[in-house]
């Protein structure tokens, strides 16, 4: 059976992988989440395009080094699995649940979560959660639910300051393997996206053509391969 991509585990994202700008503490404690610290729950908040996926992937990847078993889902809308799901997992030492407010409205689903949340507790086992807002604020009908989104650590992901830009592109295209001078860089922020997401694409895109081309990257070069973007 192929499994769907919000099942996956996605490898090359990873705590190496992520530029932390001033997410160094929110690192921290994922890393300590996914080893043996000593918070059994963590909430992670912050805008679309924040990161929130890559950091549960990176727990996850790191939970995996040290022979433990992670279950990562990602939650999304009109693609939500059968709440039967969950059956099983609270024997899982850690179990990660991305965009958590799209379950919010489904009383299939909050009730299915409500149980597995306090036997997987009850376990002693770890969970990372990632939502768009903070606890308080998702639109769950379950109040007792919504109060247990609160009981542990909650961090909010900082987005990337404009300052941090040029040394985000430069840090991500160097673990991609080319280097993108910092003139090109400007070019790329100002006359392209600020969609982190799909400047990531991006970049990954420019990597296949530099690498095809055997050429380094220059601005005529940037705007040859972005005007073959569809």
């Amino acid at each position: 059976m192929q499994v769907p991509l919000q099942f996956e585990f996605q490898t090359d994202l990873t705590f190496a992988s992520f530029f932390a700008g001033d997410n160094s503490e929110i690192i921290a404690n994922l890393q300590a989440l996914a080893e043996q610290g000593t918070e059994q729950q963590v909430f992670i908040w912050g805008e679309n395009g924040s990161g929130k996926s890559h950091l549960l992937q990176a727990c996850c990847q790191q939970a995996k080094a040290k022979n433990k078993d992670p279950f990562f889902l990602k939650f999304i809308p009109n693609r939500l699995p059968p709440p039967q799901l969950l059956e099983g997992l609270e024997d899982l030492e850690l179990v990660c649940f991305d965009d958590i407010q799209h379950i919010a409205g489904h009383a299939d689903w909050e009730t299915a979560l409500f149980g597995f949340y306090n036997s997987h507790r009850q376990n002693n086992h770890k969970l990372l959660l990632a939502a768009d807002c903070p606890p308080k604020y998702l639109p769950f009908a379950l109040p007792d639910l919504k109060t247990r989104m609160s009981w542990g650590l909650t961090l909010k992901i900082q987005p990337l300051r404009d300052d941090q830009l040029i040394d985000a592109l430069t840090f991500k295209a160097h673990f991609l393997g080319f280097d993108i001078p910092p003139k090109v860089g400007r070019f790329l922020l100002n006359h392209y996206v600020h969609d982190l997401p799909a400047l990531w694409l991006l970049l990954e895109k420019i990597d296949r053509a530099t690498l095809a081309a055997q050429r380094k990257l220059t601005i005529p070069f940037l705007k040859q391969i972005l005007a073959e973007q569809p």
